[in-house]
Parts: structure tokens; sequence; C-alpha cells
């Protein structure tokens, strides 16, 4: 089966996971078909040797998801100063100097916010999904 095929065949199904894995926002659902998409395309002759591409593009974007959730938890916990610097840095991809100028901090504060913010996200993700300190846990209900 050609990518091109499998894409005109699935996208309807695939697309209805995708927005409920986005909880309804179409924009975000097509954005994660998009990349689910995009990583199947690169590896379009193992997704097919795998025998069903609709399963692995549909874990790829579960993946995505869980991956985009822990990072938002993990960002949530931070200092708001380290959490700005972080989105200012590595979301709008700007340069520490301009980081600095917009918060009206030196430019060593910025590297310095950046270095902790990244050791307690690297911390965070070594301990795997469960949430960052400071959040909740659900307990169960048995």
């Amino acid at each position: 089966m050609s990518f091109e095929d499998f894409v005109q065949g699935c996208s309807p199904r695939l697309f209805r996971t995708a927005l409920l894995l986005a909880g309804q926002d179409r924009p975000a659902a097509e954005d994660l078909l998009q990349l689910a998409l995009e990583r199947a395309y690169r590896h379009w002759a193992r997704v097919c040797r795998s025998g069903d591409p609709e399963r692995y593009v549909r874990r790829i974007q579960s993946d995505a998801v869980v991956e985009r959730d822990f990072l938002m938890r993990a960002l949530a916990v931070l200092p708001p100063r380290q959490r700005s610097v972080l989105v200012l840095r590595y979301f709008d991809d700007l340069p520490e100097a301009e980081i600095a100028d917009a918060l009206g901090c030196s430019v060593g504060t910025v590297k310095s916010h950046v270095s902790r913010g990244l050791a307690r996200l690297r911390d965070a993700a070594e301990a795997g999904p469960e949430p960052p300190a400071g959040q909740m846990r659900r307990r169960s209900l048995s």
C-alpha cells in the first residue's frame, strides 16, 4: 500500500481519534495528525512491515499527547521565572539577550534560570510518567 493510499483511506478515522485526544480542539487535532503522519511517512517501509499501519499511527498520536501532557504538568510546577525563561527560550526560540530584556534581568540570570529549569525537567523525566513534585496524584477508587 502506498502512503498516499493509506492517508486517503484512513485520514477520517485518524482525525476523529486525534480530535478526541486533543480534547475536541480542531487545530490541535490537525497538528497532532500531521505530526503522526509525518513520522509515519519517514519510516513508511517499516510501518508497512508492521502489518497494521493505522495502529502504528494511532500510537504515535497517543504518545505525542502523553509527552505534551507530561511537559505541561512539569512546566506548571516550575517557579514562574524559570517557566517564563524556558518557554521564551525553547518555545519562542528567543536569544538569551532578548529574554533578559523582556524580563528586566541580566543574561546571567536568564542562563541560571535555564540551567535550573532544565535540571528540574530532567529530574521529572527521569522519575517517569508520575506527576512532578507538587502535583496531587489521583487516588484509586478501588
